[in-house]
């Protein structure tokens, strides 16, 4: 579904609280008996469905199951911190079979409703806090394909100079930091260089952040100062706010700057509405797939709360394609990503971060 899609569904989406929407799973075939009587739900974070990142991936796949199993789905977008129990309240009032919440922040409000609801399944995007026989964590090792992202902008910086912030100081966005720290770090001992990296000092897990993930006019000007202070590669990790960064950089660039972006959750080449002539890559996590997998296991009968956990090796992060980027990424630099993804894949690189799942 495109960004404008997804907008518009999101227009017509219920308030705090108030019922959610539902689709007839018309569209889609029935290959799984049963299928035509399960209604999969979403409640989205803050960030709302149309945020070209975790959220709208998260939600593509709950689009993506009612496609192939011809089941019911409902959502409920949340504005707010606020709306998060009464939205998934709505959800478990309203019958659905599995209920995915997006984002580490929706944890207790999850744990709550799973527990005083055990005959209704539950999967959590980014947390693995609960331990509920009725809650699938849906989580991913970030850390790897940042560290691929970190030596890339370390390998093609014109300034020597990186940069990175979040939006809220959470371990599914310093995960995201700390593997591009490391993959910076990597990219100096390899190559006896001393790119340095702002916004993030994983020793000391201290650094930049916005506070939320709303607020795209403190992106825009927490990356006018990165780049004041020379770094010309940004990593924003804060949903919408990164969409700041990108109109920071699409305004330097016009006098002639080559500053770039690493867009991440999603693809940002193909999810940003402008401005993506400037994203180098995406650090991804392919929430979409792993959420379409997890409400067929339910439909089919075999949900388990074992985690689901996106690495390299099993395809639930990668590094997107460079697209408009691909001549500033030499033959080199290329070969050499392919050859630290085999190595992580391997264990011969240990990519580590507090956050990574055990």
């Amino acid at each position: 579904m495109s960004v404008a899609a997804l907008g518009a569904a999101a227009l017509l989406l219920a308030g705090c609280g108030a019922p959610p929407a539902e689709t007839d799973g018309g569209g889609g075939s029935d290959p799984v008996a049963g299928a035509s009587d399960y209604t999969g739900c979403i409640v989205s974070d803050s960030g709302g469905f149309d945020d070209q990142s975790f959220n709208q991936s998260a939600y593509e796949g709950l689009l993506a199951a009612e496609e192939a199993l011809g089941i019911d789905t409902q959502e409920a977008e949340s504005q707010a911190e606020t709306d998060f129990t009464p939205n998934v309240n709505s959800m478990v009032t309203s019958g659905c079979d599995l209920i995915v919440t997006v984002g580490f922040l929706l944890s207790a409000t999850t744990a709550e409703a799973a527990e005083a609801n055990p005959d209704t399944n539950f999967a959590i995007v980014d947390d693995a806090q609960i331990d509920l026989p009725n809650v699938k964590p849906i989580i991913y090792d970030t850390a790897q394909a940042a560290f691929m992202a970190g030596y890339l902008a370390a390998g093609t910086s014109e300034t020597g100079r990186v940069a990175t912030y979040g939006g809220i100081q959470i371990p599914t966005v310093t995960i995201f930091m700390d593997g591009f720290a490391d993959g910076v770090a990597y990219y100096n001992e390899q190559k006896d260089a001393d790119v340095q990296l702002l916004g993030w000092d994983k020793e000391a897990q201290t650094g930049t952040f916005i506070g939320d993930f709303e607020n795209q006019a403190a992106g825009k000007t927490n990356t006018q100062n990165f780049i004041n202070e020379g770094a010309d590669i940004i990593m924003p990790v804060a949903g919408p706010v990164g969409l700041g960064t990108i109109e920071a950089v699409e305004e330097a660039n016009t006098d002639g700057g080559t500053n770039k972006v690493i867009w991440v959750d999603s693809d940002g080449f193909l999810t940003v509405e402008s401005g993506t002539e400037y994203i180098l890559t995406s650090v991804m996590k392919l929430m979409g797939e792993a959420v379409e997998q997890v409400i067929t296991e339910d439909v089919e009968g075999n949900f388990s709360p074992e985690p689901y956990v996106g690495t390299l090796e099993n395809g639930g992060v990668a590094l997107a394609p460079f697209h408009d980027q691909e001549e500033a990424v030499s033959d080199e630099m290329a070969a050499e990503l392919e050859e630290i993804k085999a190595s992580i894949i391997s264990g011969d690189i240990t990519v580590e971060s507090e956050a990574s799942p055990q």
